[in-house]
């Protein structure tokens, strides 16, 4: 059965007073790669059937991978015993309406295939020719997915949403394993991935360590490539939620009771921004909410989503709210969105020229192992990764080691002191949850690097 038929023998099976399907088809492809050499390629995929049953205000939830045609009653008969059993939801509003037969409902699922690599694997096998004349070695994968989402309900909504999902890390070290420098990026096909000039970037981040350099922990000017401010910026947008903020548990959270929204914080007029139509990263334009939490709620599931604006000219301009949040807080309907973009003043300079331009300073690859110390400040703490760099006079002149630092998103925008130009990014720790995001690089005058770490 179809996963869209799926969804309309579930409905009907339903005998709850409403019903909200929701069917995920997913499929991968990936390559695999170590020492210049590919070392594994294949495909998978799966499925995942949800039951959003509501009996009265009570909700009950049932999500199952793989279900057979036979198995679709016994998860509907699961998912309409828990509502009734259910105490009222607090965020029960009544659902979006529809008149069926969305665009592309019945089309079929068109999964992705190996075929997805056929312009990339040729560039990615010279990379490792050119890696292999340079003395270097390449290690990462490529990935793509496909997934397409249907959702329907008892109310004639019929959605269908079809995501991509690209990228490609790439792990560059010395024959001797002493010198490590990653890249990576997002892409939703791989036809716009440049492995050249990905390769020449680790070429001479490689030979920048041979010049190797100790320093103490401090407060540094540290220079953040795109990748490791949307690391920083995806925390503080997941930590962004109007219920939280309400009820005095966040960084958003105002002295004495209610939110910042309104607040400055930042004296450089940037934006963050989401926007389902983003070119490049485009994502679903409406909601799709497998359970409830304290920023999504199942009851607004097929909702339209637009772009909104977190931050506008240096101020916080909305939060991640539901419609029972935004009813609490008086505040418009926000929900969250699969893709962030910062952006800074209009001629923003790239990295290089920023680096150019830089007395004294350090300059990272990317953070990892990030972790959350303090929620009503966002303290964040984490550890730099495969290359910290000193930078004298506009020139890189080595390696240094490595650094556990402590800061807050949130913080940290109020002290930047320059803003770059902003480019499609790949975030390297939360690159297996969130990829779409175009960020740009930042100059930071006192980075905490809290302690020296050994990591490599």
């Amino acid at each position: 059965m179809r996963p869209q038929e799926m969804v309309e023998r579930a409905l009907e099976l339903s005998r709850s007073d409403d019903c909200v399907v929701i069917a995920d088809e997913t499929s991968t492809a990936n390559l695999r790669f170590a020492g210049n050499t590919l070392t594994t390629n294949g495909v998978a995929r799966s499925a995942r059937l949800t039951v959003i049953s509501i009996a009265g205000s009570g909700v009950g939830v049932v999500s199952r991978a793989a279900v057979r045609d036979e198995q679709i009653a016994d998860v509907v008969e699961a998912a309409d015993a828990a509502a009734r059993d259910a105490a009222p939801a607090e965020d029960a509003r009544e659902l979006a309406a529809g008149d069926g037969g969305g665009a592309g409902w019945d089309d079929p699922v068109e999964p992705t295939t190996i075929e997805v690599f056929r312009g990339f694997a040729p560039a990615l096998g010279d990379a490792f020719a050119a890696a292999e004349a340079g003395g270097r070695r390449l290690y990462g994968f490529a990935e793509h997915t496909l997934t397409t989402t249907f959702l329907g309900s008892s109310r004639g909504l019929r959605l269908r949403h079809d995501q991509p999902t690209g990228r490609l890390e790439l792990n560059a070290k010395s024959p001797d394993m002493t010198r490590s420098a990653w890249t990576g990026v997002a892409t939703r096909d791989f036809s716009d991935v440049d492995v050249a000039a990905l390769d020449a970037r680790l070429d001479q981040r490689l030979a920048w360590a041979k010049n190797r350099v100790e320093l103490p922990a401090g407060r540094y000017e540290t220079l953040l490539p795109p990748t490791a401010v949307a690391d920083l910026l995806i925390y503080m947008y997941w930590s962004a939620g109007a219920r939280d903020a309400a009820d005095g548990r966040s960084v958003f959270s105002k002295p004495g009771g209610g939110t910042r929204i309104g607040e400055s914080l930042s004296g450089t007029p940037l934006r963050l921004y989401s926007d389902p139509a983003a070119p490049g990263i485009e994502c679903a334009p409406f909601v799709v909410a497998h359970a409830s939490s304290r920023e999504e709620s199942v009851f607004d599931n097929g909702l339209p989503v637009g772009r909104t604006e977190w931050i506008s000219d240096g101020r916080l301009a909305a939060l991640r709210q539901t419609r029972h949040s935004a009813e609490l807080t008086g505040q418009p309907f926000t929900p969250g969105v699969d893709n962030l973009v910062m952006e800074g003043p209009s001629g923003g300079r790239s990295l290089d020229d920023m680096i150019a331009s830089t007395r004294r300073g350090l300059l990272l690859t990317c953070l990892w192992y990030i972790r959350e110390v303090d929620p009503q400040t966002l303290l964040l703490t984490g550890l730099t990764r495969d290359g910290v760099y000193l930078v004298e006079d506009g020139e890189v002149v080595g390696e240094v080691n490595n650094f556990r630092f402590n800061e807050s998103p949130v913080d940290l925008l109020g002290r930047l002191t320059e803003v770059g130009g902003s480019v499609h990014t790949l975030p390297r720790e939360w690159s297996d949850y969130f990829t779409r995001t175009v960020m740009p690089p930042i100059r930071v005058p006192d980075f905490n690097m809290s302690t020296v770490s050994q990591a490599s």
